[in-house]
Parts: structure tokens; C-alpha cells; sequence
């Protein structure tokens, strides 16, 4: 039987589904993929809080539409990502090891000459969908870093688990983490 956590997400409800990570540990499933309404109202608010930026930074894949959104809502004419694999156009690829808890394996991230010519020396805001163990953050602020890039900030949708407590992010709400049988975890 699947379960669900409901919350209010950028004044909208959404149930979130449940899913087993490890025998003692359940996510809630946070999608923006195919889901406009609050893509464009997160998008929205995270911009009111978003701090001075010259250029918004995030990891292929989940928050692509959000970061798109941002950049429309805002009138940006770029947005910077992060790729999953080297791609044949990338010259002088710089990359990064990367572990997040949605993903089985192990991956690197990717940036290419031009998304470095356009980090170089500029204002980059990291946006993600989730923070949750901080491991996506950290490789995208490593390539931002490598690339020259000045990290003014750093935000997400939802704050999951203990990153509610980091006081080096901006986001929307916190997300729990659930037990076995889906009670949120303190």
C-alpha cells in the first residue's frame, strides 16, 4: 500500500510519495517534472528570497525546470548546468564525484569551456530542488569554485532531513525523513 505526506509547498498542497531507501529509512518524493503550477509558484517565491546573482548554477535533472522558470520569471538570458555525462560540444570539461541519496550509484557532474567563460568571476546561485544529505551541493559548489565562480548563495524548494538546520541555505520548507512505517522523523 503506498503511502503519502502531504505538505504546503509555495502556498500549494501536494502529497508526496513514500519511498524505502534502506530497511529504516522512507523519503518523501518531491517531483517537479510534469507539475507547472508549483514549478512556476517555487520558482517564484525562491526569487524573492534569492540574493544578488549574476548567473543561477544547478545539477541535470530535477530542478531543470525550476531553474528555467527562475531565469524566465526573472529575465536572465542564461543558466548554467551541470551535466550528468561529457557531451561531444563540451571542450575542456571540468568534472566532479558526486552521491546523492536518490541516486544507487555513484556519478560525477560535468561543465564544459563555455559554461566555465560564463561562471568565470561572476555572482552564481545554486539552486536545487531538495537539499537533503548536501553531497549535490557540494560537488556543484566544487565545479563553481574550479570554474571561478563567486557562490553568493544557495537554495532549494525543500530542505530535507537535518539540512533544515544548516544555516548556509535558503529554502522554501523543511522536508522529513520517515521511519520504517512513515512517521516523520525529528
Amino acid at each position: 500500500m503506498k503511502k503519502f505526506y502531504t505538505m504546503t509547498i509555495a502556498g500549494l498542497e501536494r502529497k508526496l510519495q513514500l519511498f524505502k531507501i534502506s530497511d529504516n529509512l522512507q523519503i518523501a518524493a518531491f517531483i517537479l517534472f510534469g507539475d507547472v503550477e508549483i514549478t512556476k509558484h517555487a520558482a517564484a517565491k525562491l526569487l524573492e528570497l534569492a540574493p544578488e546573482y549574476d548567473i543561477i548554477f544547478t545539477a541535470e535533472c530535477k530542478s531543470l525546470p525550476l531553474i528555467y522558470e527562475m531565469a524566465a520569471q526573472n529575465g536572465d538570458d542564461n543558466y548554467i548546468i551541470a551535466r550528468k555525462a561529457p557531451k561531444l560540444y563540451m571542450e575542456n570539461v571540468l568534472s566532479t564525484d558526486v552521491n546523492s541519496i536518490t541516486t544507487a550509484n555513484s556519478q560525477k557532474l560535468f561543465i564544459g569551456q563555455a559554461d566555465i567563460d560564463a561562471i568565470k568571476g561572476k555572482r552564481v546561485l545554486i539552486v536545487d530542488d531538495v537539499i537533503s544529505t548536501g553531497e549535490s551541493l557540494t560537488a556543484m559548489e566544487e565545479l563553481i569554485e574550479k570554474a571561478g565562480g563567486i557562490i553568493v548563495g544557495k537554495m532549494a524548494v525543500l530542505a530535507e532531513g537535518n539540512a533544515k538546520d544548516r544555516d548556509d541555505i535558503i529554502y522554501l520548507e523543511p522536508l522529513p525523513l520517515f521511519d520504517s512505517e512513515g512517521n516523520p522523523l525529528k
